[in-house]
């Protein structure tokens, strides 16, 4: 393996394996909230994804989804003098649809936390005739303060293509390195500080995922010489982008950990000291090993390690047991337990991948009595055409059932369903 596998490697651990999922609660939010102010059922129109996910900068597991929904002009005498009652009425619209899972406000959001552990934080605005937006702020006593995410989502994606995704990389990375040094910084933060440094550097635009060594040293440098500001100007529309606690000694340390790094004399050590950078997601000195430590599992980057998640795909699973049915994705966003003796029929109920495509499924079990009987499982099978996989619940625990769908022997969709058995 290469230095540049390796890199490919970690970005496609990274990559937020239940984007179907997400995109699926997106729709149904955004359809719940015309229904309430507009009376009509779609579920594209009047929303905006924004922050982390809107900018494709995010990663799994640490990276929730922050959506703007935009009311119509209308409604401005309704909730001009009362920014805490709109965001009482977005969360009653949304718990029309989730109505047993956690929502509530939070100053100037509603936060929806899903039973997999999800966010996502819904901010209803009004547009200007400027294009900035204005959105409900219920601290000390209210007010509408103004943001302008059109021309952040903008000025990130025209860098990033001038960059030739080397910025959405580098911010993936960093939120990797974040989780494993345990940084106290903000996804924007991160996002500005990246953008920040590819502002003016074209070192990069003609290199590949060879040069990802370099790019980190470099970054980690850059890092260690900000000083210690207490804030920086967002990218596009330059509001303050606050700075928790200094990040300068950690940044310190992992430039000299890649200065070890790049001098490794051998494969084994050079991995082992990226892996002190970006932790567990970065490939071990053995993949061999790692999949006999897993007990069979298999890993899709190791088959596709040049995946291309251009699509979407949600996994939809019946749950039946004697006459009664329920969707498991309902069942996620309730207190209704997931018990023994049920029959789970999955099958991919949306996706919008054009032409023809391979699908594979993943059976992940998790917990006590997985283990004990030997039956983690985890290995990777080809679907039989149908969309569909039947399965039964077996063991407690928390259980995943993942889908891949390939195209030009590349993974250009996925998603992950979570299996919680009591």
């Amino acid at each position: 393996m290469t230095i540049s596998t390796d890199f490919k490697t970690l970005l496609s651990n990274l990559q937020i394996k239940n984007r179907g999922q997400m995109g699926k609660r997106y729709r149904s939010i955004t359809r719940a909230l015309n229904l309430k102010f507009r009376n009509n059922d779609s579920k594209v129109a009047y929303s905006k994804q924004v922050g982390s996910y809107g900018r494709k900068s995010g990663i799994h597991g640490i990276s929730d989804l922050d959506m703007l929904y935009i009311l119509p002009s209308n409604s401005w005498e309704r909730f001009e003098n009362n920014p805490s009652y709109l965001l009482q009425v977005v969360r009653g619209a949304i718990r029309e649809v989730y109505k047993k899972t956690e929502i509530r406000g939070d100053g100037q959001v509603v936060v929806v936390t899903f039973k997999d552990k999800t966010q996502f934080e819904i901010c209803p605005v009004f547009r200007q005739n400027d294009g900035r937006y204005m959105y409900p702020d219920t601290n000390k006593g209210g007010s509408w303060p103004i943001c302008n995410s059109d021309s952040e989502l903008l000025a990130f994606k025209e860098l990033n293509t001038q960059r030739k995704g080397h910025l959405r990389r580098l911010s993936k990375m960093v939120r990797a390195w974040k989780e494993r040094h345990e940084v106290p910084m903000s996804g924007f933060l991160i996002d500005t500080l990246c953008y920040k440094f590819f502002k003016n550097n074209t070192d990069f635009d003609k290199k590949g995922f060879a040069s990802y060594a370099q790019l980190s040293l470099d970054f980690f440098s850059f890092l260690e010489n900000e000083g210690e500001p207490s804030y920086y100007r967002a990218f596009g529309s330059m509001s303050k982008v606050p700075v928790k606690k200094s990040f300068h000694q950690a940044a310190k340390a992992t430039h000299e950990i890649c200065k070890v790094a790049m001098q490794a004399s051998t494969e084994a050590e050079m991995r082992k000291e990226w892996k002190k950078v970006y932790g567990k997601p970065f490939p071990s000195h053995s993949q061999k090993k790692n999949l006999v430590q897993a007990n069979g599992e298999q890993f899709i980057e190791h088959s596709y390690p040049d995946s291309n998640l251009k699509y979407e795909i949600s996994i939809e699973c019946e749950v039946k047991k004697e006459s009664i049915t329920h969707k498991l994705t309902n069942l996620l966003g309730s207190d209704s337990p997931l018990r023994k003796g049920f029959t789970l029929n999955f099958y991919i109920d949306e996706h919008n991948i054009p032409n023809t495509f391979e699908l594979k499924w993943k059976v992940k079990n998790e917990g006590v009595q997985a283990l004990e009987l030997d039956c983690l499982r985890g290995e990777i099978t080809n679907d039989d055409g149908s969309l569909r996989r039947t399965e039964s619940t077996s063991f407690a625990g928390d259980h995943y059932v993942e889908c891949y769908a390939i195209q030009d022997n590349k993974v250009v969709a996925r998603d992950r369903i979570l299996v919680p058995i009591t």
